[in-house]
């Protein structure tokens, strides 16, 4: 593993120091876990599907809808002229 050095405000250094001892890790684990979650979701955005991003709303204006269109008559009065 290879050892990075940076610079932090005193009140980042402090909140780091809080959460290191509430989870009872090593504020490198800490710094790990927090670049691994700010890092991934750059990787799964490129793979994210239209429904992924739209999942929430999929049947939500099906109530005033038939459950098919292909059983409402009107609908295929003139399908295929």
């Amino acid at each position: 593993m290879s050892t990075l050095s940076f610079k932090l405000p005193e009140s980042l250094l402090l909140r780091l120091e809080q959460e290191s001892r509430a989870r009872r890790l090593t504020k490198s684990a800490v710094v790990r876990a927090a670049l691994e979650r700010e890092l991934e979701p750059a990787k799964s955005a490129r793979a994210t599907s239209c429904y992924d991003l739209a999942r929430d709303l999929a049947g939500s204006v099906r109530k005033k809808l038939p459950k098919d269109l292909a059983t409402n008559p009107k609908h295929m009065k003139s399908f295929g002229r």
